[in-house]
């Protein structure tokens, strides 16, 4: 099997812009074995985007190689950005910070009546030294840019008081606008897309579907951009941790539209091409349920992988439950794209034993 034709052409356009090198490249692809055995469905592989390097990995340093590069062009000696209390943009943003001699300045939503637990994602931000802003959220709800944009008009202009640049970005990376003018999170999983693509080959495997968690919207853009700009045999499913797939599929499309004007590709989007499944959010954005539960036990049993309980322990939930509806081919190769964010296991240990009893 060999690379669809204009394969180093893109690759070459993204190499262009400005990065700073926080991973190690590229992550390994394998074969489920005893996964693929357990549920009698299609050849699975698992892509492990958690063993990127930064920070325990995770999908958000692959965006943030490219996005740190931009603030530090930009003249920008601070970095802010926001999301939920246990977030892994906010630890890995954090980390790529410090790496580069940048102050972290995180605003963390946080969903409980009691005081926050010093544990995972947010005992190593408390680590690192970030600068940490706590704000009250209603539970299994995502923050978006509306409620948090008074929050951050605050917080940079102090910075900015204190003689300071702040560079502020989207939770995830995802969005362009604020600091970040460019798709840049996409672009890197454009990039992602085509590195699994080279290592596709170099196995034999003709792949037919991409499986991954999908939060924020710039991976599932990325891989599906990816897809379509060398050659369209892919499928790009995105299991929804939080959003409707009506709304969420919107997103994806415009972070996706967005990536193809920057790096000069064609622009036509079919509603095919963006595919969410909504059924697995159950209730709501990182609220762990049995099969949640469920599937990290079974995926560590078998194969020794650790899942986290938010992204990938739910979008694996999605996956098992796809391949026993019998939703691929017997003959499909499915590769599931692990995002990372293990630290985040730790303060749902509770809940998740408790499903497992």
């Amino acid at each position: 099997m060999e690379p669809k034709p204009g394969l180093e052409s893109i690759k070459r356009i993204i190499l262009s812009f400005p990065r700073k090198e926080l991973i190690h490249l590229p992550t390994p692809l394998r074969r489920l074995n005893r996964l693929t055995e357990e549920l009698k469905g299609p050849d699975l592989w698992i892509k492990r985007d958690d063993l990127t390097g930064l920070a325990f990995g995770g999908n958000k340093s692959r965006k943030l190689e490219f996005i740190i590069a931009d603030a530090l062009n930009k003249g920008c000696d601070s970095i802010v950005t926001w999301a939920s209390l246990q977030s892994n943009w906010c630890l890995q943003t954090a980390a790529a910070a410090r790496r580069f001699g940048l102050r972290p300045v995180l605003v963390l939503f946080h969903t409980s009546e009691v005081a926050p637990e010093i544990d995972g994602n947010f005992f190593l931000d408390h680590i690192l030294g970030a600068d940490i802003r706590i704000r009250r959220a209603e539970k299994g709800k995502v923050i978006g840019l509306k409620e948090v944009e008074p929050t951050l008009d605050e917080v940079s202009g102090e910075l900015r008081r204190q003689g300071q640049k702040p560079y502020v970005v989207s939770v995830g990376g995802s969005v362009p606008g604020l600091s970040m003018d460019k798709p840049l999170g996409a672009i890197s999983y454009v990039l992602a897309f085509i590195e699994l693509l080279e290592q596709s080959f170099s196995f034999g495997l003709k792949i037919s579907h991409l499986v991954t968690a999908t939060g924020s919207g710039a991976t599932q853009a990325g891989l599906a951009v990816g897809a379509r700009a060398t050659g369209g045999d892919v499928r790009v499913i995105g299991i929804s941790v939080s959003d409707k797939k009506e709304s969420f599929a919107r997103i994806v499309g415009t972070i996706a539209d967005q990536t193809e004007r920057e790096l000069g590709l064609a622009s036509f989007r079919p509603e095919k091409d963006i595919l969410v499944f909504d059924e697995y959010i159950r209730d709501g954005y990182g609220i762990v349920n049995r099969e949640v539960a469920e599937a990290i036990r079974l995926i560590f049993s078998l194969e020794g992988i650790v899942l986290d309980p938010v992204y990938t322990g739910k979008a694996m939930a999605g996956l098992i439950d796809l391949v026993r509806q019998g939703y691929f081919k017997k003959e499909d190769t499915v590769v599931f794209f692990h995002t990372g964010g293990t630290p985040a296991l730790f303060p749902h240990r509770r809940t998740i034993l408790d499903f497992l009893k």
